[in-house]
């Protein structure tokens, strides 16, 4: 294992329950990575969705796959995670092929198509030999905004 799940919390502005990556197996900089995510029946999101019939919804598995788009990102040095923040642009071509269900290992898999201000990214989901999602994304990358406490520092100079 690359990253565990405290090194991922130290790239992605995300925590749990809104946090889907709990560990990085592989990284080519600048071209590919290789995340997981354990689908477990305590996650919140299968609380409700749906009772007696757990299933991970499709827009937390494109959620998944764009936030391994930003360790990516940072991993091959196209921003920084201390200053900037990457957010969604664009989904296209979003498909969904067969239920997640709890117990099932995610292996989230994205390439970059471009890296840069704006970076373009292709994702898949699967678990064992089940192809579960797949889509292409576009994110860009902003400074991050200032800290209240830091804005509200500065109104009086």
């Amino acid at each position: 294992m690359l990253l565990d799940g405290l090194d991922v919390q130290r790239v992605l502005p995300h925590r749990y329950p809104f946090l889907f990556i709990d560990n990085v197996v592989e990284v080519e900089k600048g071209v590919r990575i290789h995340c997981q995510k354990l689908v477990s029946n305590s996650d919140p999101i299968l609380q409700g969705h749906f009772p007696g019939n757990p299933i991970l919804p499709g827009v937390v598995q494109v959620e998944a796959m764009a936030q391994a788009a930003v360790i990516l990102a940072a991993q091959s040095d196209a921003f920084d995670p201390d200053k900037d923040v990457c957010l969604f642009m664009g989904i296209q071509e979003a498909k969904f092929r067969n239920p997640v269900r709890p117990g099932e290992v995610l292996d989230i898999r994205v390439e970059a198509t471009r890296l840069g201000k704006i970076g373009k990214f292709e994702g898949t989901i699967s678990a064992g030999d089940s192809a579960k999602s797949s889509a292409k994304f576009t994110a860009i990358i902003q400074p991050k905004p200032p800290k209240p406490e830091a804005a509200a520092a500065g109104e009086g100079a």
